[in-house]
């Protein structure tokens, strides 16, 4: 039997797309406005725009195989394949083109582990990964920029630069973590070659840097509640889609 998704009072909406059923619906208006619903040619879809924009939500959130995934929507297999296919990569969030002047960033890298070896190599945590640059605004934690995936093993420092987040934020205040030397953004102090502790006004510095650039792992823990970045399947730009969609999901979640 199929379930209704949409049913009376969207209670399949939060478990399945992490967005309470306000917030879905103004994603769902917002992928129409884009486009999402255009009449296309060939066979039409056999869900509407707000079934099939759930289930995309539905996979990057529960990381269901389509085998799962497709019964609970009433469409095959291979539909639900072509809807995520078709539909995902419209999710994305559109990085930010402006920042005001006194606006403060912070960039960190997560790793996603990803069984397209193609894209991924091995990396710190011993599985096949791809190095994901991710930039919040400091104020308001919404992610403001998702670099291009790199392989699990580039170390962040390069990665900040090759998969264009650093182009996209031009000459915005950028902080983050000591993997960082070298790129211009504001990393903590370290000792100098010869010195044994630093001095207090340093120490106080690199404890107020800490609790502000922690704000973008709450973001990373957030996004990963969408099982998708735990262990994705995807092949090629799937897991590129599914980073850039989970940032704008998370966004409008933010919001409120």
């Amino acid at each position: 039997m199929r379930l209704d998704p949409l049913g009376p009072g969207g209670v399949w909406i939060a478990p399945f797309s992490g967005l309470s059923p306000r917030t879905f619906g103004k994603l769902v208006t917002v992928l129409g406005r884009e486009g999402a619903d255009v009449v296309r040619k060939g066979r039409p879809w056999s869900l509407p725009l707000e079934d099939r924009a759930l289930l995309v939500a539905a996979y990057w959130r529960t990381n269901l195989t389509m085998r799962q995934l497709a019964p609970l929507f009433g469409v095959s297999k291979s539909a639900a394949d072509r809807i995520i296919d078709h539909l995902g990569p419209m999710f994305a969030l559109q990085p930010r083109k402006r920042f005001a002047k006194d606006a403060v960033l912070i960039v960190d890298g997560t790793l996603v582990p990803t069984t397209d070896h193609t894209i991924a190599e091995r990396s710190k945590n011993y599985r096949y990964s791809t190095n994901h640059q991710v930039v919040i605004d400091a104020d308001t934690r919404r992610v403001v920029v998702v670099g291009r995936p790199l392989a699990g093993n580039r170390n962040d420092c390069r990665a900040w630069e090759e998969s264009g987040a650093k182009a996209a934020v031009g000459n915005t205040l950028v902080i983050a973590d000591g993997g960082y030397p070298g790129t211009g953004l504001v990393i903590p102090h370290r000792r100098e070659r010869g010195q044994t502790e630093l001095p207090d006004w340093k120490e106080e510095h690199n404890r107020s840097h800490k609790q502000v650039r922690a704000r973008v792992e709450h973001v990373f823990a957030h996004m990963k509640t969408w099982k998708i970045l735990r262990d994705c399947r995807l092949k090629g730009d799937g897991v590129h889609h599914a980073m850039l969609g989970i940032a704008r999901m998370l966004n409008l979640a933010l919001a409120g």
